[in-house]
């Protein structure tokens, strides 16, 4: 039977891409960037977002690819309201993918590809969904449509990629298995509709600092201290790492965060029961209770 360390460095493994997997992601992003380099004056894009900094977990969903519009769309789009770009990056993608397949969001516009996950959360190495941002260049930064706030926002994708290596390596290389982890607790079905922590980038943005004092050696405790920390800290103002964009944590209102950390109290103890179990002999069990919490990626042979 597997020990807890082996099974959670089975689960860490289960998270990562594997080469079928980033020949998809590769696949399918360049043909949404091939296919709107035909409807916008493009000056480049590039892939961002969790899956460029290799904190994306399972199933694989939402790649975020920014589109970076050349100076002669400024006057179109940029000293208009934020809809305006969003309205046209859709209807572009409908004609394409279809009406269905095609969701307006708050700064980007979503492409769902109609891929299945089954029970085991596997989805044949395949990605679920690409989201797409529009933005122009602003300095070294960027500026990206926020209908949400009905203004244009600051953001610099680059410097949230830094961070995630920084913190990474200052954790013995183990943080960002550590982050796909608890956004995988995240994306549980048992919590219902609404996922926990909103966005899921929140989680990453709290374990710059929630993760600290160095790597221990220790899955289990670090994740249990983990869950501990991040309830501790849900009602926290948490800033955007580059300082530009509005506070992260400002897509969770009072209630949402009340309800994130309810749950992430309750991890926290399913987390110490387990670990309980392992210590008293009851591996089996162990094993059981962390797939519980976690979800059928956690294994247990």
């Amino acid at each position: 039977m597997l020990t807890t360390d082996d099974a959670f460095r089975k689960f860490k493994s289960r998270l990562e891409l594997n080469d079928r997997e980033q020949e998809n992601a590769s696949k399918r992003q360049n043909e949404v960037r091939d296919y709107l380099d035909t409807k916008f004056a493009i000056a480049n894009s590039f892939l961002t977002g969790s899956y460029k900094r290799h904190t994306k977990t399972k199933p694989l969903k939402d790649i975020d690819i920014f589109f970076v519009l050349k100076e002669s769309e400024r006057s179109k789009y940029r000293d208009k309201a934020p809809s305006v770009v969003l309205d046209d990056f859709h209807k572009a993608l409908v004609e394409k993918y279809g009406e269905k397949a095609v969701r307006k969001q708050g700064r980007s516009v979503n492409v769902d590809f109609g891929v299945a996950v089954d029970a085991e959360d596997n989805t044949d190495y395949r990605i679920l969904s690409v989201d797409v941002v529009p933005a122009f260049p602003s300095g070294d930064d960027y500026e990206i449509p926020d209908t949400d706030k009905g203004e244009w926002i600051k953001t610099n994708p680059k410097i949230h990629a830094q961070k995630a290596i920084d913190a990474h390596q200052a954790f013995s290389n183990e943080w960002k298995g550590l982050v796909r982890m608890i956004k995988y607790w995240n994306n549980n079905p048992r919590h219902g509709a609404d996922k926990p922590v909103k966005p899921s980038f929140l989680i990453e943005v709290m374990a710059l600092e929630c993760l600290y004092g160095g790597w221990q050696g220790r899955f289990d405790y670090e994740i249990e201290g983990l869950f501990s920390t991040l309830a501790d800290r849900i009602f926290d103002t948490w800033a955007d790492p580059a300082r530009l964009g509005p506070p992260i944590s400002d897509g969770m209102d009072g209630t949402r965060k009340q309800r994130a950390r309810d749950l992430l109290m309750a991890a926290g103890r399913d987390a110490r029961s387990a670990i309980n179990l392992a210590k008293h002999g009851r591996n089996g069990d162990a094993l059981k209770a962390w797939r519980a919490l976690f979800g059928p990626k956690f294994p247990l042979s």
